[in-house]
């Protein structure tokens, strides 16, 4: 083991969905430079540095303050250091670091991770008391109970629609203002009971709380999460060298969309009507395919009920 070693935390509460298979896709050089895009716990983070030799470095992001206390007590390792902001400013601070376009690979874990569910002060999860929070960085931005406060009716229920795919979104929206009208929706439980009061559990899924998506919805507005994922490609794809691999795994359909638009606008340009006359240069891609989406195992989706949702892209930058 080489001395400057990563020193390993007595536990580890997120177990992370395809670690091997990202990882292997990432690191192509062990003398790299490589970006842990949402360093959550660590995971990504521990298994890159095992692959890297002395010359090689780990730059991770991460907005949750908690997940940057976490690495600078536990990773003490010369290779690796770590920013609280967001992906969508890598460009700024690795422009500062002198390693703009010099990065060999960036590897995007998105959603919310494990250890932010299970503190219910962090209001993430329905089935845990907690203050209506949802922020990703307590540090800024409003809360999800100031959220629900202040949003019209309309707006909230195009949201739940349009960020949860809810389909009793109308019905939803018009529950929470009334009841915000006899009282303020401070708490994760209290907001899980408004809605499953006026959507019951299905028969059919009875396992699945009503509320799912629309804390899904709610925590991806506040945390403008798609947007930022938006911005953090784009970022990615400047700051990558020439084959440098961007790796994703995302957890749901709206996620996996964009990554996957995004890989293709890049690869083959926007998509044009058919029969339209084209004039000037044919399309030069930037990216390429590395591999098709990739699933996990039925044996990691037994062991990890978090897996059955994922899908890892994986793409390299040409020019």
């Amino acid at each position: 083991m080489m001395a400057n070693q990563i020193m390993r935390p007595t536990f580890d509460e997120h177990t992370p969905v395809l670690l091997q298979e990202a990882v292997d896709y990432l690191v192509g050089s062990p003398d790299g430079v490589y970006v842990d895009a949402t360093f959550g716990r660590g995971s990504h983070t521990r298994e890159i540095l095992q692959r890297l030799s002395s010359q090689g470095r780990l730059i991770a992001f991460d907005k949750d303050l908690d997940a940057v206390t976490y690495a600078r007590n536990n990773i003490q390792d010369a290779r690796f250091s770590i920013f609280h902001c967001s992906f969508a400013s890598m460009q700024l601070v690795l422009t500062e670091l002198h390693l703009a376009q010099k990065i060999h690979g960036i590897l995007f874990d998105l959603g919310v991770s494990s250890p932010q569910l299970s503190e219910g002060a962090r209001g993430f999860s329905f089935v845990r008391e907690g203050k209506l929070d949802m922020r990703m960085d307590q540090s800024q931005g409003v809360t999800a109970a100031t959220f629900l406060a202040t949003i019209a009716e309309d707006e909230l229920a195009s949201i739940l629609w349009q960020y949860g795919e809810e389909k009793k979104s109308r019905r939803i929206a018009k529950a929470i203002v009334a009841a915000r009208e006899l009282a303020p929706i401070e708490t994760t439980t209290a907001l899980a009971d408004i809605i499953e009061k006026v959507c019951p559990r299905s028969r059919v899924n009875y396992h699945k709380h009503p509320a799912t998506r629309s804390f899904q919805a709610i925590r991806i507005a506040i945390n403008r999460e798609l947007v930022e994922l938006e911005e953090g490609l784009l970022t990615a794809l400047l700051v990558l060298m020439r084959h440098g691999r961007l790796v994703a795994i995302s957890f749901h359909s709206l996620e996996d969309r964009i990554v996957k638009q995004f890989i293709r606008q890049h690869e083959k340009g926007v998509a044009l009507p058919r029969g339209l006359p084209i004039k000037g240069e044919p399309f030069q891609g930037r990216m390429k395919t590395v591999t098709g989406h990739i699933k996990p195992s039925l044996d990691e989706m037994h062991a990890n009920p978090r897996a059955r949702s994922a899908i890892l892209r994986v793409s390299e930058k040409l020019s």
